[in-house]
């Protein structure tokens, strides 16, 4: 009986710090696109937060981000859950670390799920986030330049290879930031060169040795749940994200943030 209890007991501390603590990914991308002016430009990306804590008033997150030392702050959409709510919750970390960089955001699924869509964005605004709704900005440095491009979750209707069609095509860098990474071919055909995207939470339990269990908006077993994919010129990096949605717990599937550098070759 001692020993069933021990056990348990581990398999719960497993459980629980598998899903408190916080992971930081390092991705190096390289590119002859890159402008000279941009190398060692580092991006951390934050997705699918939905709602979660990590620390009172976020301060294991804030620290993560803040020691990354980014020069940009990606959010990939679900900084909050529609099924609690909590948008203030979600302001205290955004607010926390508008300092550290500039950031950029868009949509996810549960924003437009809300229907306080625009609440959620003008919020955002107020506190200096560039929010993005199929819109693009350019970053200029030193004469060069790279581009960013936000698209709209899907849910509000529009496809996410309607709204790239209308970027001209450019030999620019180009940085996205969408949501779904189940459309990666519609990335691929617009040739753009990284996309940032999350939802999949890492396919919520990670089996060794084969990968994410389950995904929406790809079932089970699913292709695009965390790390890199790359086609052609096209690389779609894929967060796991930070909290959890319809299933309450994550197992061997560390939250993490995802701090990129770019090198010109």
């Amino acid at each position: 009986m001692k020993k069933w209890l021990v056990l348990l007991l581990v398999l719960v501390a497993i459980l629980y710090f598998g899903n408190k603590n916080i992971k930081t990914t390092e991705i190096v991308v390289e590119s002859d696109k890159i402008p000279t002016s941009f190398n060692g430009l580092k991006i951390v990306q934050i997705s699918d937060l939905h709602d979660a804590t990590f620390g009172e008033n976020q301060t294991k997150l804030v620290k993560k981000v803040k020691n990354a030392k980014p020069d940009l702050i990606f959010i990939t959409g679900d900084l909050i859950d529609s099924n609690r709510y909590d948008l203030e919750n979600s302001l205290d970390l955004v607010e926390q670390i508008t300092s550290f960089a500039p950031i950029y955001y868009v949509t996810g699924n549960h924003e437009i799920a809300t229907n306080d869509m625009e609440n959620i964005k003008t919020s955002l605004t107020e506190i200096g986030v560039n929010v993005l709704t199929n819109e693009e900005e350019t970053i200029k440095k030193n004469g060069e330049k790279v581009r960013i491009i936000g698209i709209e979750d899907p849910l509000n209707g529009v496809l996410i290879k309607e709204a790239l069609s209308k970027f001209k095509q450019s030999e620019t860098f180009t940085l996205v930031l969408s949501h779904r990474p189940e459309t990666f071919q519609d990335y691929v055909n617009h040739n753009v060169d990284i996309v940032f995207s999350g939802h999949a939470h890492g396919g919520q339990f990670r089996i060794p040795g084969i990968g994410g269990l389950a995904a929406p908006g790809q079932g089970l077993f699913p292709h695009f749940t965390a790390g890199v994919y790359e086609e052609n010129d096209t690389r779609m990096i894929v967060s796991r994200g930070l909290g959890n949605s319809i299933f309450p717990v994550r197992v061997f599937n560390t939250p993490e943030i995802i701090s990129v550098t770019l090198k010109s070759k």
